[in-house]
C-alpha cells in the first residue's frame, strides 16, 4: 500500500445524509489520510433542504451532481453515487474511495471497492448502521471532528486575522469498559514480542482492523498514547528515544 500522503482519494459526498456544518473539518480529517483528487456531492439541488451546502461548494471545490427525487421519501442520490463510484474505480486513477453519508445503502459499495483492492474510508454520524461501518477500512465520526474557520477584518490601515474554533459537535464519549479493554489487551498480545512489549504505531493499525470506527477522540482523548496512559492499571508505555533522532518510539505491554 502506499504511503498514506500519497493516497489519492475520490470523495464522494451523500448531501441528503450529512450536516454541512462541519464540511472543513471534514477536508482536514481527509487531507490526513490522503489526497482528495475527486471531491463530487450529491443531492437534488432544487430542495431548500440542501441549500446549506452551496456556500461551501465553490470554496472548497467540490462539484454538485444534480440528482433529482424521482419518489417522495426516497433518496434519489445513492444509484447516483455508486454509478459514479464504479466509473471512478474503473478509471483506475484513484487509491481509495472516502463515502462521506450516514447510510447503510452504501454497505455493498464499500464492500466491492474493497475487493477491487481500494482502500475505503467512511465519514457519517454516530447513527451510521453498523453494517456499513464495519464494510470500511477505517470509520469516523463526525461528532469527532472539529472545525477552524479563519476569517479576515480590516481596521484602517490594519488587517486583523481570526481564527474561529469550532468544538467537536457535542456527542457522548464512548465509556472504556471491560470489552474494550479486552479488545485493546488482545491486541497487544497478537503482536508483543517475545517479552510482551509491542510496538504502539502497530497496535493502533491492528487495532483499527478489528474495529474500523476505533479512534481515540471517541473516548476523549487526542491519541492513543495518552488513553493507554489512562489505563495504567492495565498497560504499561515505554518511551524509548531513536538513535540520532528527535523523536521516540512508543512501545506498551499488558500489565500482569
Amino acid at each position: 500500500m502506499k504511503d498514506k500522503n500519497d493516497l489519492k482519494l475520490a470523495v464522494l459526498i451523500d448531501a441528503d445524509n450529512i450536516p454541512y456544518s462541519n464540511i472543513k473539518g471534514m477536508l482536514d480529517e481527509i487531507a490526513k489520510l490522503g489526497l482528495p483528487t475527486i471531491k463530487r456531492i450529491y443531492g437534488d439541488w432544487t430542495k431548500p433542504t440542501v441549500s446549506g451546502w452551496k456556500p461551501a461548494l465553490l470554496k472548497h471545490a467540490i462539484t454538485p451532481i444534480q440528482q433529482y427525487s424521482y419518489t417522495t421519501g426516497k433518496n434519489a442520490t445513492d444509484s447516483a453515487m455508486i454509478i459514479d463510484a464504479m466509473d471512478i474505480l474503473h478509471s483506475e486513477k484513484i487509491d481509495g474511495f472516502c463515502l462521506v453519508s450516514s447510510d447503510s445503502d452504501f454497505t455493498r459499495l464499500a464492500i466491492r471497492l474493497r475487493e477491487s483492492g481500494m482502500t475505503v474510508i467512511g465519514i457519517g454520524e454516530k447513527k451510521t448502521p453498523n453494517p456499513f461501518i464495519v464494510a470500511c477500512d477505517k470509520f469516523i465520526y463526525i461528532e469527532i471532528i472539529g472545525n477552524k474557520e479563519i476569517s479576515t477584518t480590516e481596521t484602517g490601515a490594519q488587517t486583523i486575522t481570526k481564527t474561529t474554533s469550532t468544538p467537536a459537535q457535542t456527542a457522548e464519549i464512548d465509556t472504556i469498559d471491560n470489552k474494550f479493554i479486552k479488545l485493546l489487551e488482545s491486541t497487544v498480545e497478537d503482536i508483543a514480542d517475545d517479552n510482551g512489549w509491542a510496538f504502539l504505531a502497530e497496535v493502533g493499525a491492528l487495532i483499527i482492523k478489528k474495529k474500523p470506527d476505533f479512534d481515540p477522540r471517541n473516548y476523549g482523548f487526542q491519541k492513543l498514547t495518552p488513553l493507554l496512559k489512562s489505563l495504567d492499571e492495565h498497560f504499561e508505555i515505554d518511551e524509548r528515544e531513536v538513535e540520532n533522532k528527535h523523536i521516540k518510539h512508543i512501545y506498551v505491554k499488558i500489565k500482569k
